[in-house]
């Protein structure tokens, strides 16, 4: 009886370290470096992510950081530039992005999403001229620019085949550049006629153009923005919506969202905007 009774404990013990052995290793695969969060980010987004003074900051960093605390973790930036956050994340460079990414069913077939704030587009013209688009319609035959791989330019050129060249008008013609700031500068020097933004970087950018830029439209296409993972890492993204859950309750996400005047998406917004609406 003691002989089995000691082989039952050493059996519990080597179950035991197997299971801990197992847990280990699956804390460590889900980031690259165990205990850090390694987030992309394109850092010319004001008010999303920025640098200022070498250092990422804006509401992705702080939501982010907030993110990674609730999860006992630190976080690492990765300055990456907008049209290759994805391919970055689904090629192992970092963990997470968190870019103002908006959701999109075509993108979430590549990666998965926590979704953590909804946002929307807006259109912006010199404040000199005498253009003023409300909509895309009122861009017919003009120069529209857009930072280069937004999801919007879909969306701008199905508008323009609808207003514009169903009604017998020339088409919008997209410009896409490698940042927000280089799309408002082909704006001031006349490259470009107007500029389509999510509405808080156009506000920043506004707001630092001295008065020269101006936004002409109301919310555009309200839209969901989500946290990039690689496809399969369930482990991570648990450890993510956990983390928010608990900043909710702390009322961290609240507080957040209010400073940057954003929204919590809605369940039917979620739906949309993964295609999982009906």
């Amino acid at each position: 009886m003691q002989n089995q009774s000691l082989k039952s404990k050493l059996s519990l013990a080597a179950v035991s370290a197997v299971c801990a052995f197992a847990c280990t290793a699956a804390n460590a695969a889900a980031t690259l470096t165990p205990g850090v969060l390694a987030v992309g980010s394109d850092q010319t987004l004001p008010p999303y992510t920025y640098l200022e003074s070498g250092k990422a900051v804006g509401f992705d960093p702080e939501f982010l950081g907030a993110v990674a605390t609730n999860m006992k973790a630190a976080t690492r930036f990765v300055d990456t530039r907008f049209a290759n956050l994805i391919l970055g994340v689904t090629g192992g460079r970092y963990d997470v992005v968190a870019s103002a990414l908006y959701v999109t069913p075509e993108r979430t077939k590549v990666v998965d999403f926590v979704p953590y704030f909804m946002t929307g587009g807006s259109l912006m013209a010199s404040a000199s001229g005498s253009l003023k688009p409300k909509t895309i319609g009122d861009l017919c035959g003009k120069k529209i620019g857009s930072i280069k791989g937004a999801s919007w330019i879909k969306t701008i050129n199905e508008s323009s085949n609808k207003e514009c060249v169903a009604a017998g008008k020339p088409a919008v013609q997209v410009r896409e550049y490698d940042t927000s700031v280089e799309t408002a500068q082909a704006v001031l020097s006349g490259a470009i006629d107007a500029q389509y933004e999510d509405i808080a970087i156009a506000g920043m950018i506004v707001e630092r153009s001295s008065g020269r830029l101006h936004i002409t439209s109301g919310l555009l296409d309200p839209v969901v923005c989500g946290i990039a993972l690689k496809k399969g890492n369930t482990e991570l993204k648990t450890d993510i919506q956990s983390a928010i859950t608990q900043m909710k309750a702390k009322g961290q996400y609240q507080s957040l969202l209010k400073k940057y005047h954003l929204t919590e998406p809605t369940a039917e917004a979620v739906a949309k905007a993964t295609g999982a609406a009906q």
